[in-house]
């Protein structure tokens, strides 16, 4: 399966690029204005727990307090999607994404989906600032 993300052509270069202080969960990017609005951008993944992580997580259970193991399981999948979400934006050559969210469901025990979506836009410096 190719992967749609990955394959974008680089972004229109009008002094600003795509990076992660690009992105916010806020309607607006302080300093910037929206100029034009692209759509939505989304990362997803569906990921499940091993039998060793699942015995190892179990065993973290009986001592109480972090669960190491499903912290950096959720934290990977969060990662992943984000990284999906701001490649399918540079797809669509925004050099920004406001509103962005993740979103977590349990499609059945042990397989759960991430999704990481947002408003992809293009910004630029606001001069009345």
């Amino acid at each position: 399966m190719s992967d749609p993300y990955n394959s974008a052509p680089a972004p229109v270069d009008a002094g600003l690029t795509l990076t992660e202080a690009m992105v916010t969960t806020a309607l607006e990017l302080p300093g910037y204005r929206v100029v034009r609005n692209l759509g939505v951008v989304r990362g997803i993944t569906v990921r499940s727990r091993s039998i060793v992580g699942n015995f190892l997580g179990g065993l973290q259970t009986l001592f109480g307090g972090n669960i190491t193991i499903y912290t950096s399981l959720c934290e990977q999948a969060r990662a992943e999607t984000f990284r999906q979400m701001v490649m399918h934006a540079r797809q669509k050559r925004a050099n920004a994404i406001i509103a962005m969210r993740y979103d977590a469901t349990e499609v059945m025990a042990g397989l759960t989906e991430v999704l990481c979506y947002g408003t992809a836009v293009v910004v630029e410096p606001d001069a009345s600032r």
